[in-house]
């Protein structure tokens, strides 16, 4: 099929990017993985199955995208990244509250069993 008679309707491919940033070893993150169609949902399943927070930015991930993998993101990019940083820690923090919550409930529980 050509452009001509592609149809107009179709969706575009979902896109991704896993980056990795260890303080103590990395100048800046790297982008580990990146990815369109079956690629990009495969690192969503995996990113959910393992609790990664996903941030979505579709600016974002197209610059991403143009990156090599195992690379560091550009300076001109820190101040987006530090934005999905920060999102993350929070969304750690959210659900390391929600588990605490979880645990003390259960707790309070048992004691009232016995």
């Amino acid at each position: 099929m050509d452009e001509r008679t592609a149809p107009t309707n179709v969706a575009p491919q979902r896109k991704a990017v896993a980056l990795k940033y260890e303080a103590e070893r990395d100048l800046a993150p790297k982008v580990i993985a990146k990815g369109r169609g079956h690629v990009a949902e495969h690192i969503l399943e995996t990113a959910q199955k393992n609790a990664v927070p996903v941030y979505q930015d579709k600016t974002l991930v197209n610059m991403l995208m143009a990156l090599e993998i195992d690379r560091e993101i550009p300076p001109e990019l820190y101040k987006a990244i530090a934005e999905v940083m920060a999102y993350v820690y929070k969304m750690d923090k959210s659900h390391e509250q929600a588990a605490n919550a979880r645990r003390l409930a259960a707790q309070r529980q048992r004691s009232s069993i016995f």
